[in-house]
């Protein structure tokens, strides 16, 4: 048996217990974020609950099956999730997810082979546009 097939359910048990650790930490969450029936402990620790469970599954089967070997992702693939620290970034510096959305959807079409900027650049400024003007329609 390789043990290397074993290094993805390893790095998923150990951001779960840290995921866990971190929760735990909080003592009391503002209304705002939880409302009252919910501590922000709560739902992270469920989740990570649920993936160490679905981790030791992969394990299991990883022992009864030796998985096939996959060819690595192409750029468009490591690019979107780049694109996920670009947005956090953005989101950080702004403080504004109205102004991150639209420049990682327009980058997110263009990575992924939208010829016409145009069509990308429509797409990333109406969807922002949309939410904002239905959240305002159904809060009247």
């Amino acid at each position: 048996m390789n043990i290397k097939i074993f290094i993805v359910p390893l790095i998923l048990s150990i951001f779960s217990f840290v995921v866990i650790y971190l929760s735990l930490q909080l003592d009391t969450s503002p209304d705002i974020i939880v409302g009252d029936s919910m501590q922000a402990r709560t739902f992270p620790i469920f989740l990570m609950v649920v993936n160490l469970v679905l981790t030791a599954i992969l394990a299991f089967q990883f022992t009864k099956v030796y998985p096939k070997e996959i060819q690595l992702e192409k750029f468009p693939t490591w690019s979107s999730m780049l694109l996920f620290l670009v947005f956090y970034i953005l989101v950080s510096v702004s403080g504004d997810m109205f102004v991150a959305i639209p420049v990682v959807m327009f980058l997110l079409g263009i990575t992924w082979g939208q010829r016409k900027i145009w069509i990308s650049l429509t797409n990333a400024i109406a969807t922002p546009l949309l939410y904002f003007f239905f959240l305002i329609m159904c809060y009247r």
